[in-house]
Parts: C-alpha cells; structure tokens; sequence
C-alpha cells in the first residue's frame, strides 16, 4: 500500500500536537513528513515536499488558508485537502467545495470523523493513480479534434500557453488542451519537472545548462538539439534537481 505524503498545518500548539497524535493510528496509510505552524512555514514546506495530502486549519494565525491554497495553485497541483476548523463556516465551507476539499472536520477532530476522511483521500488518491496509469508505452494529449501519441523520450519540453500546453518533441510542436497543472499532476515525476510557471522540462534529455546565459539545451537520442530560455528561478530549480 502506497502511504500518502502528509503535512499537518495548524497555528495553535496542542490542537497541532492532538492531530498529530491521532494520525500516528494511521501510520499504514500516511506518511506525515511535516507540520508547520504559520502561513510561510506551511508555504514553503509544502512547495519543497509536495504533500499528496494536507491536513489544514482555516486560520492561520489571523491569515485565511483559503489565500495560501490559491496562492499555491498557481504554481503547483494541489494536494488533497482536509480542512480543519473550530467554527462552522458556511462562506469558508463553500471555498472549500470550490478547492475540492475531501472533507471539513470541526475541532476537535474525533477519530471515527478522521479514519473516514482519510479513508475519502486514499480513494480518490488511487482513482487517480489508476487514471495516470498509461496503458502503453505513450503518452496521450488531446488535440484540437485529434489525439497525440507521443513516446516520453521524444519530449523536450511542455510549454504554457494560457489554460492550453504546447507539447514540443524533436520534430514538432503540438497543442494539447490540457493546462501545465494539469500535465504535472499526470507526469512521471522522475522524467518530467516543472521548472517554473511556463515550462516543464524533460530532465533525461538535458545535455548543457548555460548558467551565463541561462539556457538549457535539449538533446534526443539521435542528436537533435533544441534549447530553451529559462527564468532565474527556472535555472535554480533544474540546478537544484541535478545537483
């Protein structure tokens, strides 16, 4: 059984302590690699961890967690979610909704409350591991009244172009209606890095970081070269991976 990557976010001490306590019954389903206590800590830890799950208060001293997930989204998929709160809601229950919480447990979180959430998670976490699953060697992008069929090694890089992605291999470029969130979320992780907001890089295929000129060039199997410009943070990240 494949345990979920867990980071608990919640200001006060003992509630924290409480949770954290609980979720030591649940140590065969969850992996609980973290807990922060603020806005920032919790924002940092789980941009570096990448959490499949994420156990979060509401408030986080006086600062609205619903601006910290949003905030997020526009960088990386979202993790599952479970809200945590000592107050019930209605106008912070329907962000919730709106986010695709898996659940919304008041405080203090009871254990039959907590195995069922968690239980919730674990679904919808193997739905989607099962729909990423490829059944071939390719993968598969929808087109503008077609489908793409593109092996990962032909891959350079993807490329951001609205709510759509440009697919570009070796000897073409292609649009996929399917937004650079959503292809991460999807991608072996091991191949594939987003590297910023705009592009994913297929790492195998790096020949030469040029840090002067921040670039980074591409190569195939068969010596076709291309090479793509990066952002200052672009260059941190892919340095950051290969080091």
């Amino acid at each position: 059984m494949t345990k979920l990557k867990t980071i608990v976010v919640e200001d006060e001490r003992l509630p924290r302590l409480s949770l954290l306590a609980k979720l030591g019954d649940f140590s065969k389903e969850l992996d609980v690699i973290d807990s922060c206590e603020s806005y920032t800590q919790a924002r940092e830890s789980i941009l570096l961890n990448r959490p499949d799950l994420l156990f979060l208060d509401i408030q986080l001293q006086g600062r609205d967690s619903i601006k910290l997930l949003e905030e997020l989204r526009q960088i990386i998929p979202l993790p599952y979610i479970i809200f945590t709160t000592a107050y019930s809601d209605k106008q912070y229950l329907l962000s919730a909704i709106k986010l695709s919480a898996v659940d919304y447990l008041l405080k203090p979180v009871g254990k039959a409350e907590l195995a069922l959430a968690i239980s919730k998670a674990r679904n919808m976490f193997q739905k989607a591991s099962e729909a990423n699953t490829p059944s071939h060697d390719k993968l598969t992008f929808k087109s503008v009244n077609s489908k793409i069929f593109v092996a990962p090694e032909d891959i350079a890089y993807f490329r951001a172009e609205g709510n759509y992605s440009t697919v570009v291999t070796f000897g073409r470029e292609d649009l996929a209606l399917e937004s650079l969130l959503s292809l991460e979320r999807r991608l072996p992780p091991k191949d594939f890095l987003r590297i910023d907001r705009s592009t994913i890089v297929n790492v195998k295929n790096i020949y030469k970081l040029d840090q002067h000129g921040r670039s980074c060039l591409l190569q195939s199997k068969d010596n076709r070269q291309i090479e793509v410009k990066l952002s200052k943070s672009g260059m941190e990240n892919l340095l950051s991976k290969l080091s």
